[in-house]
């Protein structure tokens, strides 16, 4: 249910004319499109692309992380200096509002950092049932290393699904594990993994898509969940999950990401063409990275940007006080 799909082709309708006129001969059909062949060279743009942002993405989280603290210390001293007869006024509410800030507040840190990724992915998902926008949406939302943009269909290829079931499971799967995933990490770092898994495991698929010969698009969050699911089972693989339909049936978490692992290397090797089985492997084996070793490598050694930009906003116009947070 977290897999992302492979092969999503988009039937063009011919249209056909008979001529009548004496002496002209019809038109040619136009030519097949040929499929290309395998060249590396494509590759080399979409790898500075996944580089640049991946770490565009952990010095972004890394500079909201920063705003984020800086805006609670803020809010925490402009409620003391608040009048306390202010606050305790009864503010008015109408009952559909006072229902969705219920809900709201009832939702987990995780929840509610992920709403927004299901609401991008539902946009996306109502765009593809637009006639007018199916050329747009086969060019940027799916990715494929035969087409002629490849750099941001990898991310925008992570928010598109074709198949409500599809969108379905795999919201549904990053909904479970959002609370988990977001407690471990905080909601910062987890959007930098997030972003970069997505476009890490379309890069993966792009290699596997090259090397075979096997060209065609692909879309889903799958690769992108993927290292969610492996960042958790690793990080806590003891455990107990339970699958979707077979609650009574509990399995360990190291265990099942084991494996999801073996599925997926068994696919890319037999190649099945149903599921794109390497950005699925290439989102696992990349979360299980991250926890091992990346977060030590990256998010541990942030402080040399976090004081840059200190610096920068304590020195910007506005600035006032020494400077401190």
């Amino acid at each position: 249910q977290t897999q992302q799909r492979c092969g999503f082709r988009k039937v063009a309708k011919k249209q056909t004319e008979i001529l009548h006129k004496k002496g002209e001969a019809p038109a040619p059909d136009p030519p097949t499109p040929r499929i290309p062949a395998r060249s590396f060279g494509r590759l080399v743009k979409p790898l500075v692309f996944t580089i640049g942002f991946t770490g565009c993405s952990f010095g972004g989280a890394a500079i909201w992380q920063y705003e984020s603290l800086k805006s609670r210390v803020q809010s925490y001293f402009d409620d003391v200096k608040a009048d306390w007869l202010e606050k305790k006024r009864p503010q008015k509410q109408a009952g559909l509002g006072k229902q969705v800030n219920q809900w709201w507040n009832s939702l987990s840190d995780g929840q509610k950092t992920v709403t927004g990724i299901i609401a991008a992915n539902a946009l996306v998902f109502c765009c593809w049932r637009v006639p007018s926008l199916q050329r747009t949406m086969v060019k940027y939302f799916t990715s494929n290393p035969s087409s002629k943009a490849l750099c941001w269909p990898m991310l925008l290829s992570t928010f598109s699904h074709y198949s409500l079931f599809h969108m379905a499971a795999n919201m549904y799967v990053l909904w479970s594990f959002s609370s988990s995933i977001v407690n471990m990490m905080g909601k910062e770092q987890f959007m930098a993994l997030y972003l970069s898994a997505g476009v890490i495991s379309t890069f993966v698929s792009y290699v596997s898509k090259t090397a075979m010969g096997r060209f065609g698009p692909s879309l889903g969050a799958s690769g992108a969940i993927m290292t969610v699911l492996a960042a958790v089972c690793t990080k806590m693989p003891e455990a107990k999950l339970a699958i979707l339909f077979l609650p009574m049936y509990p399995f360990t978490a190291g265990n099942a990401l084991k494996a999801i692992v073996a599925l997926d290397t068994t696919g890319l090797i037999l190649g099945w063409r149903f599921f794109d089985h390497a950005a699925h492997l290439g989102g696992a084996l990349f979360g299980i990275w991250y926890i091992i070793y990346g977060h030590e490598l990256i998010w541990k050694n942030r402080e040399p940007l976090v004081k840059m930009w200190h610096d920068f906003r304590t020195r910007g116009p506005g600035a006032g006080g020494n400077g401190s947070m």
